[in-house]
């Protein structure tokens, strides 16, 4: 009579291996604490502190995911704004689109953070992206009436809703970003147009500022401005002095160089109208 195969039952999981101590004696995963916990009159202290500590961590990983995806809508509005090639004027309707579309869905963000943010809270979880958004609306202003948005205007611009109070970090650091996108706007309009890019007062009138002068203003401003905080208040100095000499070597090259440009090369066409090759 042949003997009886026994198979053993495997009791744990087949993928996972055995734990053991120094002594080799198997471990029980997870032991986790003992039923028969001591409890005495810290304990509930003890567990409060651990149960904010867990509140604390959740809010600045929602808070900081929010901050993200308004940072990377903030730039496609920024993005999209660097398509415009007349100053003081109203957007174009196809760009005006994309813009309202993307603050719409900033807003709808900052919505579900609302609550998190309230308070002191403001102050303690750092959101870059407002600052972002900053830049994103102080430049679409920019372009439309060639003024500086105003601290008042640009809460305004969140509505009645989303009542998170931009601070004046936000703000400053914003306008600090804003002038560096104004230093792309006038290289790329001067490329194209031979000319730095200015709000006419009207058709007669073709003395309107250019963008230098208000990117001089701007700069001259901010840079009496007492450091809100030492974080990133020098690089963000530094970046926008350079950013006006930058204008203002093109300016220079328009000016007292652009005529040495030789006829058929580039573009041969009046300031203001729409740039065309010559090709003749």
């Amino acid at each position: 009579m042949a003997a009886e195969v026994v198979v053993p039952q495997i009791q744990d999981d087949p993928m996972a291996g055995v734990k053991r101590d120094y002594k080799g004696n198997r471990k029980e995963p997870n032991p986790g604490l003992p039923k028969d916990v001591v409890r005495n009159e810290y304990t509930s202290m003890f567990e409060s502190f651990r149960d904010s500590l867990d509140e604390h961590h959740d809010r600045r990983q929602k808070i900081g995911k929010v901050s993200r995806d308004i940072t990377g809508l903030s730039k496609k509005i920024i993005f999209s704004l660097q398509r415009v090639r007349k100053l003081n004027e109203p957007i174009p309707q196809n760009i005006s689109s994309e813009i309202e579309k993307r603050t719409k869905e900033i807003k709808e963000l900052l919505l579900t953070i609302v609550d998190d943010v309230a308070g002191y809270r403001r102050y303690q979880y750092p959101m870059p992206g407002i600052e972002e958004f900053v830049e994103a609306v102080s430049f679409a202003h920019y372009l439309e009436t060639q003024t500086l948005i105003t601290p008042e205007q640009m809460q305004a611009a969140l509505g009645d809703d989303v009542k998170i109070p931009i601070t004046p970090a936000d703000y400053v650091y914003g306008i600090f970003d804003l002038t560096g996108e104004m230093m792309r706007f006038a290289t790329a309009v001067a490329a194209l147009s031979g000319a730095l890019p200015s709000g006419f007062m009207s058709e007669e009138d073709d003395n309107g500022r250019t963008i230098l002068e208000d990117l001089q203003e701007t700069a001259s401003m901010l840079q009496i401005v007492p450091p809100i905080s030492s974080k990133g208040w020098k690089d963000k100095k530094g970046v926008m002095v350079e950013s006006v000499r930058k204008v203002e070597r093109v300016g220079y090259g328009v000016r007292v160089r652009g005529n040495e440009r030789p006829k058929g090369v580039g573009y041969d066409f009046d300031v203001g109208e729409e740039p065309a090759p010559v090709m003749d």
